[in-house]
């Protein structure tokens, strides 16, 4: 099939790991792959494809008429079969695009439980299906009755867990620890995720300090990039660390390359978002092997089993996140967990799985 992915994204997280992944991995399958994306997009860097398949176009949003009919000349152009939009300022896009080329099928991808306007509803009526990556993405667009049951479609995010077998084999943690200018035997806590507000990171930190006080070999990472456009979110969470005297154990890593290293270096990670569609990075972290503390959003509650794979805590509960990472470091419990998660990643959320699910709705 000739397939053309879309995503506007200007920033790299887990909706761009999944475009990237899907896009080789379709790809590797015969598939001819295409994508088109912003200037200076940075899926550019994780796709594996000629700039010859790759269409830079403005997206600026979702009444972007010359986007739109330069989106349908280069799908007329290549007679491509699937349109797939993932980002909501794009499905509208992808839909003229689509309904301007008779034989193209329109797919879109929510990735996220944000509510969409009126436009929305018009463009994801003429989408073939509409894949939610969770239950609760799929609940959530059933309650806007954006478009009828019948098209949606539960396809759960998948993980690449070959490339965190990969780095557990070859990995030297007291090396990357050192890497990262932290002591080679320190406990490591630590989340990765963009600097928002619904990420509740200042909730992590007042959990690290308390975490401290308990555990004084500990040091604490976040890793991910402010994508206010003022770096005010940054700025709060390092002038709480200082106000909490973390300063020595608390560590900003901004955006990593490397992040699957980090993930298997930590001894718990930590999400305390007060939202998440379905938790990609929580997901990564059980690939890794690590032991997970999230709080119980839809999206952590569909990807790990209370105190099996991972731990629940109540949303902006910190005495409770606190004491259920230090639970994990008191013991060998961890250890367990992080091997029981592992395994059932490689049950529920293979990447293989997740493209076997949506090549299956392409063809249909």
């Amino acid at each position: 099939m000739r397939i053309l992915q879309i995503s506007s994204a200007s920033s790299f997280g887990g909706g761009e790991r999944y475009v990237a992944d899907l896009t080789n991995s379709l790809s590797e399958r015969g598939h001819d792959l295409y994508l088109a994306v912003r200037p200076h997009s940075p899926l550019v860097e994780h796709v594996r494809l000629p700039s010859t398949k790759i269409k830079t176009l403005r997206l600026r949003n979702a009444l972007d008429v010359q986007s739109a009919h330069e989106l349908a000349r280069f799908v007329r152009q290549h007679e491509i079969e699937v349109v797939h939009a993932h980002m909501a300022r794009d499905y509208s896009l992808a839909a003229y695009a689509a309904r301007r080329n008779r034989n193209t099928k329109f797919i879109v991808t929510r990735h996220v439980l944000f509510p969409l306007n009126r436009l929305h509803r018009q463009t994801l009526a003429r989408a073939q299906r509409v894949i939610a990556v969770s239950n609760a993405v799929a609940r959530e667009l059933r309650k806007e009755r954006l478009t009828s049951d019948d098209r949606i479609a539960v396809v759960h995010n998948g993980i690449d867990t070959d490339r965190f077998a990969h780095v557990l084999d070859n990995f030297d943690r007291a090396e990357f620890l050192m890497s990262k200018g932290l002591p080679s035997d320190c406990l490591l806590v630590g989340s990765i995720g963009e600097l928002r507000t619904l990420k509740r990171h200042d909730d992590f930190i007042r959990a690290a300090a308390k975490i401290a006080e308990r555990f004084p070999q500990t040091h604490f990472v976040l890793a991910g990039v402010d994508v206010s456009t003022t770096g005010e979110v940054r700025n709060q969470l390092e002038q709480l660390v200082t106000e909490l005297r973390l300063t020595d154990r608390f560590h900003f890593l901004g955006w990593l390359e490397d992040a699957a290293k980090l993930l298997a270096a930590l001894d718990v990670f930590v999400s305390a978002s007060e939202t998440e569609s379905f938790g990609l990075a929580i997901a990564e972290a059980m690939a890794a092997g690590t032991a997970v503390v999230a709080t119980a959003t839809d999206g952590a509650k569909e990807v790990v089993e209370h105190r099996s794979t991972g731990l629940l805590v109540p949303i902006g509960d910190i005495p409770n996140l606190a004491d259920a990472v230090g639970f994990l470091l008191s013991g060998n419990e961890r250890l367990e967990m992080g091997r029981r998660g592992r395994e059932a990643v490689a049950v529920h959320f293979s990447l293989q799985r997740m493209v076997d699910e949506i090549e299956a709705i392409y063809a249909n």
